[in-house]
């Protein structure tokens, strides 16, 4: 038995058939992810094992159901100079590098999450296994933070998939299943939830298992002319999704695999080289941001361990029906109650066209339409765990269904309402209990929009806020806290700027050219589509509550539109005439329109809201302003979030001041 260094993160056994067993285990940690002090640890492991003659080598992990979550984004702000930032990464190809040279066989056992610089360790081994359990995914999500596979990745997944397959999965950031990433070529092997993956490995290792080398067609495509035309599609494709202005980093990868596809060594030093630059760029960095912000979001919903099996839904609108289907694809019993059936059908039909969308297998489909049950008579109200009003924005129709569903509902019931701006102590003013309520507010469309505002009072019980944010954990979305008050925070900040939008439009500016503006700016869609998008008549309920120097003008400039049966995308018109879900949009509108200009009237109203919301503690301080908004409404992540660009903005005007001084 071979004696090896000892080392904090790495463990490293040899055993009676002569295989070595390096596994990754960071002390007191929850997930394993490959800081600098790690890396230089498998340098020193890796130093060790070329001194011996082995069967073989096999890495796992020694954490239960997780594998790596790639590199410690926490170490990507110390970049702070591309050329240093450049010559570390280098480094990390040249132990990959010697990973990849061992002149024995090398297996990974892949448990868990296996993304980022997890993956691309992966990749150097010669045979990769994969547990096929529901943990398990497998990807790269650099793109999420402003750079891409940066520590060998993009070039062997380029030089193993070509770029026809590589290329879409680093762009999208796509996170696969096991059998997925089986069936692309990422993972050699799949063994079921009930196999030993240290015995497969072990199998492997015997019979000197390779990964299967690129086909012929993974030549073709990386190289000569038909490299050209694929980059040329690609980078068209792209552009329909990010602005090379905003988000470099998808462009500067295609640009790697258009010029070195075929040259490995060249494709790592383009590598180092594209992400040493990006590391150290604004957009990286306010996306760095960006995660870190999710995280502390995420963090809220961990502070109970409440877990719901059953909830009931009242009201099935296009909210309410799209909140009840979400639940039930998250694996909750759903019952959802309106005063017909008729009312119930069409959400019912929508939840099918989601679960037809979300879920490949048909047995999963059918146990999740089991789930929706269509309950006209409220049965569902006295078994639920959490039970969700989205009726129509009128405060004394909301007050008298909780006085009803007060009387019916268990005592551990959370009793929600989704209104949009009511506030809450208005709708618990007819609870006997009103602590009882809290505020869950949804963004539609619900299936998309990944925040969720819960709402609370100075009556609101402390333990129901924490339980209403494991909720929100639960279904997959990101709990923010905010205090009630008239529109809360998305509503009462997204106000303002879709009143100037419309102000704008009713003094004859284009609708093209106000949503093009504000896409410029970097907003994922423009204030007039969003109106049609969300719908005109949710719109006049926010518009009429939240008030506002221009409320009766608009009001009644809305109602012309509702009148005339125009609610926007659902009834197929509004602003925009809609087709198989698009607005058709007039391209020449835009013309002979300052959209610069025009970009800073329509932000300067959301931007002074944000600073209002600041100012009156609606919520705990900028950091949550800015989630709220990104998450919420979709402020361009590439800038931090709203409050941070204009902190930011200052900082530049201030620096220019100081120069010219």
């Amino acid at each position: 038995m071979s004696t090896f260094p000892d080392l904090k993160n790495w463990k490293l056994e040899s055993d009676i058939d002569n295989i070595i067993w390096l596994t990754f285990d960071r002390p007191g940690e929850k997930a394993n992810v490959l800081s600098t002090a790690v890396i230089k640890e498998l340098d020193t492991a890796i130093a060790a094992i070329e001194t011996e003659n082995p069967a073989g080598l096999v890495l796992r992990s020694g954490k239960h159901e997780s594998f790596i979550f790639g590199a410690d984004v926490n170490e990507f702000d110390n970049a702070t100079d591309p050329a240093e930032a450049a010559d570390g990464i280098r480094s990390v190809h040249t132990l990959f590098n010697r990973i990849e040279a061992l002149s024995f066989p090398t297996v990974v056992c892949i448990e868990g999450f296996c993304l980022g610089g997890g993956l691309e360790l992966a990749l150097a081994f010669d045979w990769r296994i994969a547990k096929n359990i529901d943990k398990t995914r497998i990807g790269f999500p650099e793109m999420n933070l402003g750079i891409f596979p940066g520590f060998g990745g993009a070039a062997r997944t380029i030089r193993k998939l070509g770029g026809k397959n590589a290329l879409p999965l680093m762009l999208a950031a796509r996170f696969l299943r096991a059998p997925a990433a089986k069936k692309l070529g990422l993972v050699d092997q799949l063994v079921s939830p009930q196999t030993s993956i240290d015995w497969a490995a072990r199998k492997a290792i015997a019979r000197k298992l390779k990964s299967k080398a690129p086909g012929r067609s993974v030549s073709i495509l990386n190289s000569g002319p038909a490299r050209r035309w694929l980059a040329k599609f690609v980078r068209k494709e792209t552009a329909k999704k990010a602005n090379p202005k905003h988000y470099p980093a998808p462009y500067k990868l295609i640009d790697l695999f258009e010029q070195h596809a075929d040259d490995f060594p060249a494709m790592l030093e383009a590598e180092a080289v594209g992400v040493g630059e990006l590391i150290v760029g604004d957009t990286s960095r306010n996306l760095r941001r960006v995660f870190k912000l999710m995280e502390r979001l995420k963090a809220e919903g961990k502070k109970s361990d409440n877990k719901v099996r059953r909830v009931h839904v009242i009201g099935a609108g296009v909210m309410g029906g799209d909140i009840a289907a979400w639940c039930v694809l998250r694996g909750l019993e759903v019952t959802l109650q309106d005063r017909e059936m008729k009312y119930i059908e069409p959400a019912m039909k929508r939840a099918g066209k989601l679960f037809s969308k979300k879920i490949r297998s048909k047995a999963a489909r059918a146990a999740a339409k089991a789930r929706l049950i269509a309950d006209v008579d409220g049965n569902g109200i006295a078994r639920a765990d959490v039970i969700i009003e989205a009726i129509f924005e009128n405060l004394e129709a909301k007050q008298e269904l909780f006085k009803i569903v007060e009387k019916q509902a268990p005592k551990h019931a959370i009793l929600a309402t989704n209104t949009s701006a009511i506030p809450l102590a208005d709708i618990a003013s007819a609870l006997r209990s009103p602590k009882r309520l809290i505020g869950l507010h949804f963004f539609n469309p619900v299936a998309k929009m990944p925040l969720l505002e819960v709402v609370y009072d100075n009556k609101t019980d402390k333990q129901l806020i924490n339980r209403a944010c494991a909720f929100a954990s639960q279904i997959s979305r990101f709990p923010l806290l905010v205090k009630s008050s008239p529109g809360f925070l998305v509503n009462r900040v997204l106000a303002p700027y879709m009143s100037k939008a419309m102000t704008l439009y009713q003094s004859g500016i284009p609708k093209e050219a106000i949503d093009k503006a504000a896409t410029d700016f970097g907003m994922p869609m423009g204030p007039v589509e969003l109106a049609d998008t969300v719908g005109l008549d949710v719109g006049l309920g926010v518009v009429s509550t939240l008030g506002g120097d221009n409320t009766e003008n608009q009001v009644a400039f809305l109602k012309k539109y509702i009148d005339a049966g125009k609610l926007g995308k659902k009834s197929s018109e509004g602003f925009y005439v809609w087709e198989k879900g698009r607005a058709k949009k007039d391209s020449e509108a835009i013309r002979g329109h300052n959209l610069k200009k025009l970009a800073d009237e329509l932000m300067q109203p959301y931007f002074d809201e944000c600073r209002a919301c600041l100012a009156d503690g609606i919520v705990a301080d900028a950091d949550i302003i800015d989630a709220g908004m990104i998450f919420g409404t979709g402020f361009a992540p590439f800038l931090g979030g709203p409050l941070h660009y204009l902190e930011s903005q200052e900082k530049q005007s201030s620096t220019k001041q100081e120069a010219s001084s």
